[in-house]
């Protein structure tokens, strides 16, 4: 059989029905794990599924290491991160109130993934690791279960609310539901870019990239963009931008993490022999930093004109102030998409309604692929944002189990009035 002039197959097996819960997250960002823990909190059964060893997501396995924007006032989940990441003397003094890309907390990531693990076990969260989505089963507009395959093989989640916090938006994609990517006239996303960890050694640079490998760097103008930031004691990151790539598409996804490696190479060779940087490689980080994929078509999409006039919403169950951080996807080098001045944007709110599918009766998201257009995604994608939009996914979760209801029937203000009884701050005035 053929569609669109490729063949296609089509497929079905039984698998058993391993697992229930009230709350299937899916995906173990910091949304995921904010909107699990938040959802175990109400006293909802919660999964949290994700793919790798460790969640945290570009926080941990990203390696991005530092928390822009506003660390206060999120809400008592990241409250309660940071306090455990200061517990264990693996994060920056807060510097004081976010202004316009001033303010940044760097940390150990590695500690991270352990203290994430030990919050979403003591919140009684269970926890599914190096296990994917592989199918949505849907009846009508409602997800019934996902099927998943880990070390076991294909099993069954089922659940009376899911939450998708896969960045790709990979439950709604799998269902079928509205989603988009990218600009408007184009699709194409904002660039990733690849973490690159070097360690500091005594006696003067060290090359490493053997001669007839790659295309080394040999003079300034011709780097992509790197951001070169802390990572410890005798450590250094390095930040490379790559462009050109669909992180949406197989093929593109697996071109894109070769070139990145090699452009990593090329990058600190530059550091090394030109530079004279005594740098020795470390290690990178397992993924790609993906900062744009899909983005799941809610009941209200915010715009980037939310953003700038500094919106509030009645239905507000989260707060922006990050500037829009939107480089160029079509330039490897620092070029924005829009001037500083228009980029640097007032506090504003994100609604409920951005949060709910606008496809399903029981599906909701957080992080990246929440709904929103592409720039007003560029300033809501940092990490202590998504926190607290995961945080308030779990809070409407927990509320619509225990009410027996679809989410999108639950009162807004008594979300909101929760949220901000558990410490977000959503104010902007």
């Amino acid at each position: 059989m053929k569609e669109n002039g490729k063949e296609s197959i089509s497929w079905s097996r039984k698998i058993p029905v391993r697992y229930t819960a009230d709350v299937a997250v899916l995906g173990g960002g910091i949304a995921g794990v904010s909107a699990a823990c938040a959802a175990a909190r109400d006293g909802a059964s919660v999964i949290l599924v994700e793919r790798f060893a460790v969640t945290g997501g570009n926080a941990t396995v990203g390696g991005v290491a530092n928390w822009s924007g506003e660390t206060r006032g999120q809400g008592a989940i990241f409250d309660e991160i940071i306090r455990m990441q200061e517990a264990w003397d693996s994060i920056v003094p807060y510097p004081g109130p976010y202004k316009h890309h001033s303010k940044e907390r760097i940390f150990d990531h590695e500690i991270l993934a352990v203290i994430l693990q030990e919050l979403l076990l003591r919140h009684g969260v269970k926890l599914l690791l190096h296990t994917q989505l592989v199918d949505v089963r849907t009846k009508k507009d409602r997800i019934t279960e996902v099927m998943v395959c880990g070390p076991s093989g294909p099993e069954a989640l089922r659940a009376q609310v899911f939450i998708d916090c896969t960045g790709e938006a990979m439950v709604a994609h799998t269902a079928g539901f509205s989603t988009m990517k990218g600009r408007d006239k184009d699709g194409v996303t904002l660039p990733p870019s690849m973490m690159c960890f070097v360690r500091k050694v005594s006696g003067g640079s060290t090359p490493q990239l053997p001669k007839g490998w790659f295309k080394p760097v040999v003079k300034a103008e011709d780097l992509p963009m790197t951001s070169v930031w802390p990572n410890g004691p005798g450590g250094n990151a390095l930040k490379i931008k790559v462009i050109g790539f669909d992180v949406t598409d197989t093929e593109s996804m697996t071109a894109l993490e070769i070139l990145a490696r090699r452009r990593m190479f090329e990058v600190l060779d530059y550091y090394q022999r030109v530079k004279k940087q005594p740098w020795l490689f470390d290690h990178c980080s397992p993924r790609i930093g993906i900062r744009e994929g899909r983005r799941i078509v809610g009941d209200y999409v915010l715009t980037v004109d939310d953003v700038k006039k500094g919106r509030e919403f009645d239905d507000a169950i989260a707060r922006g102030c990050y500037l829009l951080d939107c480089m160029s996807p079509d330039i490897e080098k620092r070029v924005a998409m829009v001037n500083d001045e228009e980029a640097h944007v007032p506090p504003y709110q994100i609604p409920m309604r951005s949060v709910i599918a606008r496809d399903s009766s029981n599906l909701l998201m957080a992080g990246r692929c929440f709904s929103a257009d592409q720039l007003a995604l560029s300033s809501a994608r940092i990490m202590p944002t998504c926190a607290m939009m995961g945080q308030a996914a779990g809070m409407l979760a927990g509320m619509a189990v225990k009410l027996n209801s679809d989410p999108r029937k639950v009162d807004a203000q008594l979300v909101r009035r929760k949220i901000e009884k558990n410490g977000a701050v959503l104010g902007v005035r």
